[in-house]
This record gives structure tokens, sequence and C-alpha cells, in this order.
């Protein structure tokens, strides 16, 4: 049972919008803050620049140096975390609700009047380089990132952690210029879910943001993808594939069809992929496909990684696969997308941090929050029918294959005809 929910929105005269969700069942409260500083707006060949400043941000800020603000955090006993995106650097953070308000003004310091210090740069720029360091060891997450740079256009397909290529590059005179021009209230967007009241939460959001100055809105320049076909030789018995097509991003109105595609692909061991090019042939260790949406495209997103001599066969039938899902979807597969959706639905609605980066996500996307019955009711009223119109209508094609391994492998003739 989903309960009735209780969305409120405001937008403060410097941009700020506020998207809060009263959550009365929970004793907890969380935020969820995007701040548009992510890594789209790097500079050309500082790549990573906005990592740093995520690393950065939170060794000061205010009053306090790097311990105070920490300890100040762990006193109210705050579960947080912070990330770099393509579009956002985003802060998250949890707490019992009574310390809901002082956790805002500790990251209205954060956000507004951090030190930035030189002396905790080099500590900062090393967390980046080494999360880079740690990827060159695993070929199934660089398979993705590097796919994303060939099947999205620069700068949306940009690592959002950046590269070891322009880390050297990077500076902290850099990272602080990133820091002036791109931290601005104008396009942030602040989710708070738990057992708050609105009206009280827009009251203290007011009081500590209120006097944030906005800034001009930074303009991009769109640039070219990276090649369709691609490979990245590595000496290794193993060999890592990836492939994109294109989707609808989740602003679609077809965006449940798609995901239910993508469901039935890659849901499960009962999915397609896993039952056909895994389970039944035995040719790959692991397969999956996901539904990848930036505000104006999408991609599905797909893997397999196996041994370099079933790689050609494991590229040839994930292909197949992925093409004939257009020949026809069973009832029970899609029943089966329905009930994973109402499992996550139901975890949703016991998860305040889950609804803050939901209620944000939203409003980024959409410029309004889905409640959880209009996702539920979307989802239920799928049908096999709708969803084979989609992918008739949106057929795998027009592929980016990216693979590492020992050597290039032949694309399927039908990928080779999308490219002509």
């Amino acid at each position: 049972m989903i309960e009735p929910q209780d969305i409120q929105t405001y937008k403060f005269e410097n941009g700020l919008t506020l998207v809060v969700e009263s959550m009365p069942a929970v004793r907890s409260a969380a935020f969820s803050l995007l701040v548009p500083a992510g890594s789209i707006y790097d500079q050309q060949g500082r790549n990573g620049t906005a990592a740093i400043l995520c690393e950065l941000v939170t060794r000061g800020a205010g009053e306090r140096d790097s311990q105070e603000l920490s300890d100040a955090l762990d006193d109210l006993g705050v579960q947080r975390s912070e990330s770099v995106g393509r579009n956002h650097i985003a802060f998250s953070g949890a707490s019992v609700a009574t310390n809901l308000t002082e956790a805002l003004r500790l990251y209205a310091d954060i956000v507004q009047r951090p030190h930035l210090p030189d002396e905790e740069f080099p500590a900062a720029k090393a967390g980046v380089e080494q999360t880079l360091r740690s990827l060159e060891d695993e070929p199934r997450q660089k398979v993705i990132i590097e796919l994303r740079r060939r099947c999205f256009r620069h700068p949306w397909g940009r690592p959002p952690d950046g590269t070891l290529e322009d880390l050297p590059r990077i500076d902290a005179a850099t990272v602080r210029e990133h820091y002036h021009h791109y931290f601005r209230p104008n396009g942030a967007i602040l989710g708070v879910a738990g057992n708050v009241d609105a009206s009280a939460v827009r009251a203290i959001v007011e009081e500590v943001f209120g006097q944030w100055s906005a800034k001009p809105e930074p303009s991009i320049e769109p640039g070219p993808r990276g090649p369709a076909v691609d490979c990245i030789q590595q000496d290794s018995t193993q060999t890592h594939i990836g492939i994109a097509y294109p989707a609808v991003p989740y602003s679609d109105p077809d965006y449940y069809a798609a995901w239910a595609a993508v469901s039935v692909l890659s849901g499960g061991m009962s999915s397609r992929l896993f039952t056909e090019v895994r389970e039944k042939r035995g040719l790959c260790y692991a397969v999956y496909a996901t539904l990848s949406s930036l505000p104006h495209e999408a991609r599905v997103l797909c893997y397999a990684g196996t041994t370099a001599e079933r790689a050609q066969a494991t590229l040839d039938v994930t292909i197949h696969e992925l093409v004939r899902l257009g020949d026809g979807i069973a009832e029970d597969e899609l029943n089966r997308c329905k009930a994973r959706a109402k499992s996550s639905l139901v975890m949703q609605q016991e998860s305040t941090m889950a609804r803050a980066g939901a209620v944000a996500r939203d409003w980024f996307f959409l410029g309004r929050v889905r409640t959880l019955a209009e996702v539920r009711d979307r989802v239920e009223a799928l049908t096999v029918d709708a969803v084979l119109d989609y992918v008739h209508r949106y057929p795998a094609r027009d592929f980016t294959i990216l693979t590492i391994g020992p050597k290039p492998l032949e694309p399927p003739a039908a990928v080779r005809g999308d490219s002509d």
C-alpha cells in the first residue's frame, strides 16, 4: 500500500528550488542538495576539476576547520556523502529529524563559505587520483565509462571523476575558479524528505541559503561523440564489451515503456540477456543492460564480460538478443518487471534518503515531482502491446560498441549497416 504524499515546492528569489516531502510515519529526515557545478563545466584539458572540488569543499567551512566541521556533523549523527556527477555536485545527508536544521546550517557554510585551503589540496587531488587508478584495475567499470564518452556528445560523455591524463594540469587555482564560477543557487535544487514540517523547512532554508548570490548561467557548447566502434587494447585473457544504443530520456512520455523493455532484457536471473547469453550458451560470466538518461537524450548501456576466445560470439549473440526483443514479449516477462518495480517503490516509501534524492532528481529532469502513486499507476498501466510499440518505434540500432581486450572485435553485419 502506497500512502498519500504531501509534497511542497518553493522557489527562492536567488533561484534555489526547495522540494519538501513530509513523511510523518518516520523519525528521520534527509536532504539532497544538487549544486550545478558538475563535470560538464570542467575546462577543456582539465577534466577532474569538479571531482577535486567535491573532495576539497568539505575540508573546512565557515568558522570551522576540516576536523571541526567533520566533528560537528558527526555530533549530529549525520550519515552523509558527497558525489560529483555530470550536471551537479551532490551533498546528501540523513539524521534524526530534530537535527535537520543544524545540519542544513553546516551545509550552508559548506556551499557558500568553504575554505578551499591550499594545504588540503594535495590530499583532495590524491583522493581523485586513487579513484582513477583503481578504475584501471576494474575494466568492467572502465568500459562503461569509456562507452559513455563515445555514445554521448561532449561534454555529457565526460567522466565525472576526470582522467589521469588531465589530472596533472589541475592546480588549486583552477579548482577555486570552478567554485567561484559555478557554485550558485540559481539552478540548485534542495530535496528534503522525512518527519518535517514544510513551512518550518522553508523558513530555515530561507534563513541560511537566502543570501546566497545568484551568478550568470553558463553556456555549454556541445561537441562530437567518440567513434561508434572502438577497442582499447589490453593484454588480457578477458574481454569486456560495452554496447550502447539510443532510448528516450526520463522526461519522455514513453520512459516507462523504455524502462520495461530494458527490464525484460536485464531484470534478474530470468531476464533475456542472462538466460540467453550466459545460461543457455555459457558465453560470459556477467551481462546486463541499464537505461541511462540525460535531460535531453538517453542510451541503453549494455555490458558483457567474457574470455577473449568467446568474445566475438558474446558480442554477436548479445546484439542479436537486443534486436530480437521486437519479435515479442511474454506476459509473464512484463509481470516480473512490474513486481520488481512495486518492491522498489515500497522500499523508497520507507527511506527518507531515497525520497530526498528522488524528489530532487525529479525536479531537475521534470520540473515537478512524480509521486510514488503516479509511478505505480504508470507501471501498472503498461501492457505488452505498449512496450512492443515502443520497441518498434525505438529499435535497438545505431549501436556504439567499445571493447577492452587483447584484440578488436568485428561488429555484426547489422551494426555495420547502421553506421553506413
